[in-house]
């Protein structure tokens, strides 16, 4: 049995309008059955872009277990307030809300080349790599209490597993919000 389900990127339905509405509730409930009837321990919604969901978040007939959003540096405001909004609509703690992609898909383009996220952490960065650093940080950009990887390379899953122990500086990460939102109102029509 797995233990969770998730619903992914129901915001691909929502672009079409009240139907997408309809076809989001009736998954929902489709899931919260399979839980109750023992299928599966849980569901989430996972979600790319959750600012689709987040506005029709009161359409949702079931909360959902887990919410899974992007995490990281490379998230824009809207995403992250989207994500946060929706973990407070529905009441879901930190502990059951997952990050994806903390990389973009990508360690070695832009911006990982060219910047060291290792500011980002709290006290001395110490022997820490800007994986680890960005790693980290993506359970603050949103908060989150697990971030979800991709990888074939036991070292750098080990790299990663290393980063959670690392703190990251709260301050910081606070200013880079504020940045991040201070950009989008500036870009907004």
């Amino acid at each position: 049995m797995p233990d969770v389900v998730f619903l992914h990127n129901p915001e691909a339905s929502l672009v079409a309008g009240e139907r997408g509405e309809e076809q989001l509730a009736s998954a929902c409930g489709v899931l919260a059955e399979a839980v109750a009837a023992g299928t599966c321990g849980a569901w989430g919604i996972a979600s790319w872009n959750p600012c689709a969901v987040a506005a029709v978040a009161n359409s949702v007939p079931v909360v959902p277990d887990v919410l899974m959003v992007r995490s990281g540096l490379l998230v824009g405001s809207a995403v992250l307030a989207a994500g946060e909004f929706l973990a407070e609509r529905w009441g879901i703690p930190v502990e059951r809300r997952w990050g994806m992609s903390p990389f973009g898909g990508n360690l070695t383009g832009p911006p990982w080349g060219r910047s060291d996220p290792r500011l980002f952490l709290a006290g001395t960065t110490g022997e820490s790599t800007p994986v680890q650093a960005a790693f980290r940080a993506a359970f603050e950009l949103p908060p989150v209490g697990a971030v979800v990887v991709g990888t074939d390379q036991p070292d750098h899953l080990r790299e990663l597993v290393d980063a959670t122990e690392l703190a990251a500086d709260a301050e910081l990460i606070g200013g880079y919000r504020r940045l991040l939102a201070e950009r989008a109102a500036r870009q907004s029509c």
